[in-house]
């Protein structure tokens, strides 16, 4: 199983095992539907409702039906299996341990993304450690089936001038 983090259970609402979750998920809008399955603590789950509610996402699964059940749950992560789903574009999961060129030259593999308010950062190891902004300024091309990147070097992204 190849789980991955979609959000966090912050709270409940009401009392019948309603979960506010907090989600910058890029692919929610195709998780968060009835009958899908979630996972919790590695326990299996599936979404009997959802809707949106201010800044949450509220869902309802199968044997969580009070308030009581749901408070054990605060606090606590939420995944779904990555084999279950087929998204149109990529998760950043998919992104580490990609190799990063400029043209031909290696320039190092990502080793993690930094979430931002306006984009996500990828972090490249190479000669040294830089970062680079997901944007079509800097990212030229994303080649999943090669595992690598390809970037569009600006002096003094990395550093190494």
């Amino acid at each position: 199983m190849n789980l991955i983090n979609i959000g966090k259970i912050v709270n409940t609402h009401g009392l019948k095992g309603e979960i506010r979750i907090i989600s910058d998920f890029k692919y929610k809008k195709h998780v968060f539907k009835a009958d899908n399955v979630v996972y919790i603590n590695e326990n299996k789950y599936i979404i009997k409702s959802y809707r949106f509610h201010k800044i949450y996402d509220m869902i309802t699964l199968d044997s969580i039906n009070t308030i009581e059940h749901a408070e054990q749950l605060k606090g606590l992560n939420i995944y779904i299996n990555r084999n279950d789903y087929k998204f149109d574009g990529y998760l950043n999961e998919d992104l580490i341990g990609l190799e990063v060129y400029d043209k031909e030259i290696f320039k190092g593999k990502i080793i993690d993304i930094v979430k931002t308010v306006t984009n996500d950062l990828f972090v490249i190891d190479g000669v040294k450690r830089h970062m680079v902004p997901n944007i079509p300024t800097f990212i030229k091309e994303i080649d999943l089936k090669n595992n690598k990147i390809y970037i569009e070097y600006i002096r003094g992204l990395d550093n190494e001038d």
